[in-house]
C-alpha cells in the first residue's frame, strides 16, 4: 500500500507582536484613535513569473515521473487499489454536501471515510468536523490528482473524489500497457513530458531537478507520443508554418486581411526558399500550398526566443512562446502538437550546462537580447520522451492521476481486448491456431 504523505500548506504568515494586557486598546479606543481617511490595504497577490512557477513546481516533489521502475510500480499501485475494490472501493459524497471549517456538516464523517480508503488522511481520524487535518488531506488529495492544493471541496474536487475506483484501476492499467510499448534509453540526464499531466521534467542521477509548466495539443491537435534525442538549442529562431496551418489558417486569415501576413512579420517562399509576392499566392485553402510561409525572429514570433530541437518522425518540438500568460492556466492544452516549455530559458542553460560558462543563463539571455539567430549543438544528446500516463505512482508511494484529456485510455483498453478476443477465438480455431502461439 502507498504511504500517507501529506504536504505543507505552504503558506508564510508574517509574524504578528503580542500586546500585553495593559497595551491593548478597547474597540471605543481604537475607533477613536484610527484616522477615519485610512482605507484598508489589501495585500497584494504574489507576482506569477517564469521562474516562481517552475520553482513552486519542483517544490512539489523531486520524484520523476518516468523512469525505469516506473512499470513495476505502476503493477503495484494496480494490485493495491484492486484490493479497494475487493473491499468495496470508497463511499461517493453528495453533490449536494457543503464543507467548511468549523462547521459541523451531515457529510464530514463521509468525506473522512473517503480520504482515509485512499490514504490521503490518516486511519485514525474518523470523525468529526470539518478541521484543518482534514483540509489539509484535500490538500494531498488535490496535489496528486493535479490540481491547487486549496483545501476546500470545489466542485471539481468532488468530482474527483467521487471517480470509482473501478476507473482509477482502468487507468493504472491503460498507463501500463502504453508504458510497456514505449521503448526509451534513460540516461544520467534525460527530460519527460507526459502530456496529461502538461509538465516536463529535467532528471538527473534519478532525480528530478528542473519541473516546467508545459502547453501541449488541443484535443482535436493532440500532442504524440514519442522518444527521441535533444540535439541543438535555437536562440531567436524563425518559424516555418507547418503546411496544415498554411493551408487553413494562415489561408482564412489572409482572406480577410490581406495585410495578415506582413503584419505578422511572416513572409511566402518558393521551393528554393527565395521570397515571392503573397499577392500571387492561391489563399483559397483548397489546395496543398506550393509554398512556404515563415515567421521572423521577434517579439511576435510565435517560437518565442528558444527552440529546442529533437529530430523526429512528428516534426514536433520544444520552444518558448510570446504568450507566457496561458502558462498561469491550470488548462494548457492549446498548441498544434508540440510543447511549449514555461521558463524555457532556464531548461537550455540546464541542457547547456556541459557547455558553462560559455553557455550560462546569462550568456544565453545576452545571446537573445542581440536579435540574432545562434544555433548550438549540444555536446552530448540527451534524451526525451513524450509520454501519455494517466496514472503511475511515484518511488514515495504517492499515487498519482491525471484526466485522460485526449480519451486515449478507453480506446487503448478496447483495443486491447478486442485484440485478446480475436487471439482467443483463433487458439480454436484449425486454420488459425498458429496464430496464438
Amino acid at each position: 500500500m502507498h504511504k500517507f504523505v501529506v504536504f505543507a500548506a505552504g503558506v508564510v504568515f508574517a509574524a504578528v507582536p503580542a500586546f500585553s494586557q495593559s497595551a491593548a486598546q478597547t474597540p471605543a479606543a481604537a475607533a477613536q484613535a484610527a484616522p477615519s481617511h485610512v482605507a484598508t490595504v489589501k495585500p497584494a497577490a504574489p507576482v506569477s513569473t517564469p521562474e516562481s512557477r517552475s520553482a513552486a513546481a519542483l517544490a512539489l516533489s523531486h520524484e520523476p515521473t518516468y523512469d525505469e521502475g516506473t512499470g513495476q510500480r505502476i503493477k503495484d499501485a494496480a494490485l493495491s487499489y484492486s484490493d479497494i475494490a475487493v473491499r468495496g472501493g470508497w463511499p461517493t459524497i453528495p453533490a449536494d454536501a457543503k464543507f467548511a471549517i468549523g462547521v459541523a456538516g451531515p457529510d464530514d464523517d463521509l468525506l473522512r471515510r473517503r480520504l482515509i480508503v485512499s490514504e490521503d488522511l490518516a486511519a485514525d481520524k474518523t470523525s468529526g468536523p470539518f478541521d484543518e487535518t482534514v483540509a489539509e488531506a484535500i490538500k494531498h488529495f488535490q496535489v496528486r490528482h493535479g490540481m491547487a492544493a486549496t483545501g476546500t471541496v470545489t466542485p471539481r474536487t468532488l468530482a474527483a473524489l467521487n471517480i470509482p475506483v473501478q476507473k482509477r484501476i482502468r487507468q493504472l492499467e491503460a498507463s501500463l500497457e502504453r508504458l510497456e510499448n514505449t521503448n526509451f534509453q534513460f540516461g544520467q540526464r534525460y527530460v519527460v513530458v507526459n502530456l496529461p499531466a502538461a509538465f516536463a521534467e529535467a532528471v538527473e542521477n534519478d532525480t528530478v531537478v528542473r519541473r516546467y509548466r508545459v502547453i501541449v495539443g488541443k484535443t482535436e491537435k493532440p500532442s504524440p507520443t514519442l522518444t527521441a534525442e535533444i540535439t541543438s538549442v535555437n536562440l531567436n529562431p524563425t518559424w516555418t508554418v507547418p503546411s496544415s496551418i498554411a493551408k487553413t489558417e494562415i489561408s482564412a486569415h489572409m482572406r480577410k486581411d490581406p495585410s495578415y501576413l506582413s503584419r505578422m512579420h511572416m513572409e511566402v517562399l518558393d521551393g528554393h526558399d527565395h521570397p515571392i509576392d503573397a499577392a500571387s499566392v492561391d489563399w483559397s485553402g483548397a489546395h496543398v500550398p506550393n509554398f512556404t510561409v515563415r515567421q521572423q525572429n521577434g517579439a511576435w514570433n510565435a517560437l518565442g526566443a528558444v527552440k529546442i530541437d529533437m529530430p523526429n518522425p512528428y516534426s514536433v518540438y520544444m520552444h518558448d512562446t510570446n504568450q507566457r500568460n496561458l502558462f498561469s492556466d491550470d488548462y494548457r492544452f492549446d498548441s498544434h502538437g508540440c510543447s511549449r516549455v514555461d521558463n524555457v530559458r532556464d531548461l537550455a542553460a540546464w541542457l547547456l550546462q556541459e557547455e558553462m560558462p560559455k553557455w550560462n543563463r546569462a550568456a544565453i539571455d545576452a545571446a537573445i537580447a542581440t536579435g540574432a539567430r545562434e544555433d548550438i549543438d549540444l555536446p552530448k544528446k540527451v534524451p526525451v520522451a513524450w509520454i501519455y500516463l494517466t496514472a503511475w505512482m511515484t518511488r514515495d508511494q504517492t499515487i498519482q492521476f491525471r484526466n485522460d484529456i485526449y480519451d486515449q485510455d478507453e480506446q487503448l483498453l478496447e483495443a486491447t481486448a478486442e485484440e485478446a478476443a480475436f487471439f482467443n477465438q483463433a487458439a480454436n480455431h484449425p486454420l488459425t491456431a498458429h496464430l496464438a502461439r
